[in-house]
C-alpha cells in the first residue's frame, strides 16, 4: 500500500531561539526555592512572561500575586521577577521581615546602576522604553519620584525640553528593538549633542543576538513564527524585526495551539525563532506539528552562540534538582507537561 506523500515545506530555524541566561536563572531560583522552603513560595508578579512557565511553576506550588500586600505573614519567601522592582519593593519586604529572594536578570540590575550613576553625577535620567512594561516601572522606581524621563518615541523627544540639556544621561529597557532605539537614540543625540551614554549597552546581549538571528532569515519567507507571550516585550519585538526584515507575514503564537495551519502552504519558506521567555517545549511542539503535515527540511540559521550563565544566589545553591525540574528549568518542560493546556 503507497502512502500519500506530504507535501514539502522548508523551514528557516534561528538560534539562538528561547530562553535566554536571566529567564533560566529566574526560573532556577522559583524551583530552588520550592525545592528549600516547601510550597507556597510567593512570586511578585510573572516570573516571566510566558504563560506556559507560570503555569507550570503554579503546578509545583508557587502563588503568583500582583503586590505584597496580597501575602499573608506565614513566613514562605518571596521571589521578585526578572523584570527588576522599585527600591519600594524590598524596602517593604524588609520592613514586613519577610524573606526575600531577587531574581531580577544582572542585565536589568546593570541598567539600574547605570541610571544611578547618571544621577550621582548631576544628570536628569532619560529613560527609553515602553511605558507600564514591569521593567521600566522597576527601572524608574530605583530613583526618586520624577529623576526620570520616559522617552518612548522620537515625538517625545521634539516635545522634551530640559531644564540643563548639558547634563542629561540615558538608559534602554533591556527588550527593546535595536533599530527602533537607533532611531530615537539618533534623535536625542542630534538634539542634545552633550548627551551622555550609559557605560555600557543597555541593550542585553539576548536580545540582540535574537534579533540577529531573525533578521537572517527572514528574507524571502513567506511565514515567520514567533514562539512568546502576547505581554513578551523581546517577543513581540522579534514580530516586528521579522517583517521589516523581509518576511511577507510575521505571527506571534503562545504555542501550538495558535497556530495558523492556513498561513502555511506546501513548497513555502517559513521561519521560526522565540522570545527570551519561551521554553524550548513549545517550539518543539510546533516543529512537531509541521512534521506531521509536512515533508520537512529544516535549514539552521545561527548567528551567535551563547554560554552565558547566571548563577543563583548563594543561600540556592547547593539545593539539588531532580532531573524533571532541569528539565523544566531549561525549558524543555518535563514538570509541566501535565499542565501546560
Amino acid at each position: 500500500m503507497s502512502m500519500t506523500a506530504k507535501p514539502p515545506l522548508t523551514i528557516r530555524l534561528c538560534e539562538p531561539r528561547g530562553f535566554c541566561a536571566g529567564v533560566d536563572r529566574a526560573i532556577q531560583i522559583v524551583v530552588l526555592a520550592l525545592k528549600r522552603f516547601g510550597a507556597p513560595v510567593y512570586v511578585r508578579h510573572e516570573i516571566v512572561h510566558n504563560k506556559y512557565v507560570v503555569e507550570g511553576l503554579r503546578g509545583m506550588g508557587a502563588v503568583f500575586v500582583r503586590e505584597l500586600d496580597a501575602i499573608p505573614d506565614d513566613g514562605q519567601p518571596v521571589v521578585f521577577s526578572a523584570h527588576g522592582v522599585p527600591k519600594s519593593v524590598p524596602a517593604e519586604a524588609a520592613r514586613r521581615e519577610m524573606l526575600y529572594l531577587d531574581a531580577t536578570c544582572p542585565l536589568v540590575s546593570k541598567v539600574h546602576k547605570q541610571a544611578m550613576r547618571h544621577m550621582r553625577l548631576g544628570r536628569q535620567v532619560l529613560l527609553i522604553g515602553h511605558r507600564g512594561h514591569p521593567e521600566v516601572v522597576g527601572t524608574m522606581g530605583q530613583l526618586p519620584e520624577g529623576a526620570v524621563v520616559l522617552i518612548e518615541t522620537e515625538e517625545d523627544v521634539a516635545a522634551f525640553d530640559p531644564p540643563n540639556p548639558a547634563a542629561l544621561g540615558f538608559v534602554t529597557q533591556t527588550t527593546l528593538s535595536v533599530d527602533d532605539t537607533a532611531g530615537i537614540l539618533a534623535a536625542l543625540q542630534l538634539k542634545f549633542p552633550l548627551l551622555h551614554a550609559p557605560s555600557s549597552e543597555s541593550i542585553c546581549y539576548a536580545t540582540t543576538n535574537r534579533q540577529d538571528a531573525v533578521k537572517a532569515a527572514a528574507p524571502g519567507t513567506s511565514l515567520f513564527l514567533i514562539v512568546g507571550a502576547p505581554n513578551s516585550s523581546n517577543s513581540k519585538r522579534l514580530v516586528e524585526v521579522a517583517e521589516r526584515a523581509g518576511a511577507t507575514k510575521a505571527v506571534l503564537v503562545q504555542g501550538i495551539q495558535e497556530m495558523p495551519w492556513e498561513l502555511v502552504a506546501a513548497g513555502a519558506t517559513i521561519a521560526l525563532s522565540a522570545g527570551a521567555s519561551a521554553p524550548e517545549i513549545l517550539t518543539d511542539a510546533i516543529l512537531e506539528g509541521l512534521r506531521v503535515r509536512f515533508d520537512l527540511s529544516i535549514e539552521l540559521v545561527q548567528t551567535a552562540i551563547e554560554n552565558e550563565n547566571f548563577p543563583v544566589m548563594r543561600s540556592l545553591r547547593d539545593v539539588p534538582l531532580e532531573a524533571a525540574d532541569m528539565a523544566f528549568v531549561n525549558g524543555e518542560g518535563t514538570a509541566a507537561r501535565a499542565v501546560a493546556g
